[in-house]
């Protein structure tokens, strides 16, 4: 698959973006484990031309991350065509335009998936940004603003005629949010029409291997992205890209590796931000893990563990954990 002349191989499997959590060190976690392409949190438009010191930071990316594409939202031509330009200067691989993102404070104020409901409003900022900067432009959207207008379908070939270069789907519409279950069916339908010209991603549900497998041979896309699964669990990467290229679960990952890494996360957030700032950042990783799940009487400590203030705190209650709940291994380097 390439997007403009950026080749991201076969069956590529990408980060999503996601607000709070794709910040530098997360995204060169998932880059180690495997991912073909990262994507930042995403980026006020009005935010970033105020010269607001917060956003621009969201536009510092390093080279071990690339591929990387910088995401921007925004309701209005001018200033989206603004950003984009400075967003360009931040010299990102891709610039990726966010028609998607459902929750109230950017949707209910027609940015993110709002756009949804101004067709015009989102062709014409799609061309203008596209016209603007010599990077590729891609965009991700959602299926529709509810049950009743799924446009996807069409709409699709009106962005690609805005020249946008590659395009993701989730597989929900505005009004689901991130509820109920992803419909693949009209990304598939949208990547089998002949008319398309362009690379379809689809995002939304791909949470194991076989899922990964399953999107690409049942509908065709050309790349897969997966989001929340990786909540506490950048390793997805690497056992999503081992099944693809071997038919194979990849079962040398022990529950120390694991840990091992969630302690890594720790320590990039803290160094990332501060310690206070940098223990709540990662709450949300610990808390998601699927490495604690299933173990018996575990609530107490999982309340612990999430209550942890400092870091000699939480790596003492990970450090328990260990002793007391994982099973006897020589373990594994984190690699």
């Amino acid at each position: 698959m390439k997007i403009r002349d950026i080749d991201l191989g076969e069956r590529p499997v990408m980060l999503a973006p996601m607000e709070d959590v794709t910040d530098p060190a997360f995204r060169l976690m998932c880059k180690r484990f495997g991912a073909d392409m990262v994507y930042t949190e995403f980026v006020s438009a009005d935010a970033l031309i105020r010269s607001v010191s917060k956003t621009e930071q969201k536009l510092h990316i390093a080279d071990e991350e690339r591929p990387v594409a910088i995401q921007i939202y925004g309701r209005d031509t001018a200033t989206m065509v603004e950003a984009a330009r400075i967003v360009e200067q931040a010299r990102p691989d891709v610039l990726d335009l966010n028609f998607g993102c459902p929750v109230k404070r950017v949707a209910g104020k027609g940015a993110g998936a709002g756009m949804l409901q101004n067709v015009p409003l989102m062709l014409e900022i799609t061309r203008a940004v596209v016209d603007a900067v010599k990077i590729p432009v891609t965009v991700k959207t959602r299926l529709g603003w509810d049950a009743e207008h799924k446009i996807i379908v069409t709409l699709v070939e009106q962005l690609q005629d805005c020249g946008i270069a590659a395009l993701t789907i989730h597989g929900r519409t505005r009004a689901q949010m991130y509820t109920g279950e992803a419909d693949w069916t009209l990304i598939g339908e949208v990547k089998n029409n002949p008319r398309m010209r362009i690379p379809i991603i689809g995002n939304g549900d791909v949470t194991t291997p076989q899922r990964a497998r399953e999107c690409f041979e049942r509908y065709g896309v050309d790349g897969v992205m997966i989001g929340r699964a990786s909540f506490g669990r950048p390793w997805i990467f690497r056992e999503v890209k081992h099944y693809l290229q071997t038919g194979e679960e990849l079962t040398d990952l022990t529950p120390q590796w694991k840990l091992n890494v969630l302690r890594q996360e720790v320590e990039d957030s803290v160094n990332l931000l501060d310690e206070r700032r940098g223990i709540l950042h990662v709450r949300r990783h610990l808390a998601a893990t699927p490495l604690f799940k299933g173990i018996p009487n575990f609530r107490e400590t999982r309340i612990a563990m999430l209550r942890a203030e400092t870091k000699d705190e939480l790596f003492g209650i990970l450090n328990q954990i260990e002793r007391d709940y994982l099973p006897a291994s020589k373990g594994m380097f984190l690699t």
